[in-house]
């Protein structure tokens, strides 16, 4: 994997699990400096975090004040930007709704790490299911954090 200055994190609303992903990632000691952010593939208006999102990552140290999701947009692809989603359908999404989105650059997180099974979405669920994707998430992020740290550097 190429080295990369900016992940973007999307998922469909960017208030729960593309969040989750920013926050968790942060936690990680990387080698080089990445910015890191989330998107929402459907943002009518910014909303902040999911209650039971921000519930889960208070609980495990990660606070995101202020946080507001945003909608993805065609700069936020850039050659130096890894675009991760949760799912399959949103990488065609993706790829089909925006003409500077690289294949290359646009990978389901789980796949990218080597994971089989994608992150559900956890909305509507109780606060356990949230907890768990958390859990979920965070092993995912922790091989993402080691891949980033193994990239080569162009």
């Amino acid at each position: 994997m190429k080295q990369y200055d900016r992940v973007l994190f999307v998922a469909e609303s960017g208030t729960c699990r593309a969040p989750m992903a920013v926050g968790i990632l942060k936690e990680q000691i990387l080698k080089h400096p990445v910015e890191v952010e989330a998107r929402g593939m459907v943002v009518l208006f910014p909303e902040p975090l999911n209650q039971k999102a921000e519930a889960v990552m208070i609980s495990n140290g990660i606070t995101m004040e202020d946080y507001m999701s945003k909608q993805l947009t065609e700069e936020d692809f850039t050659e130096n930007t890894l675009v991760l989603v949760m799912e399959q359908n949103q990488r065609e999404k993706v790829l089909e709704k925006y003409e500077n989105a690289n294949p290359e650059n646009v990978h389901v997180l789980t796949e990218l790490v080597g994971d089989e099974l994608e992150i559900l979405d956890p909305y509507g669920g109780t606060l356990q299911s949230y907890g768990l994707c958390y859990e979920t998430m965070r092993k995912t992020i922790k091989k993402l954090a080691a891949l980033l740290n193994e990239a080569e550097t162009e």
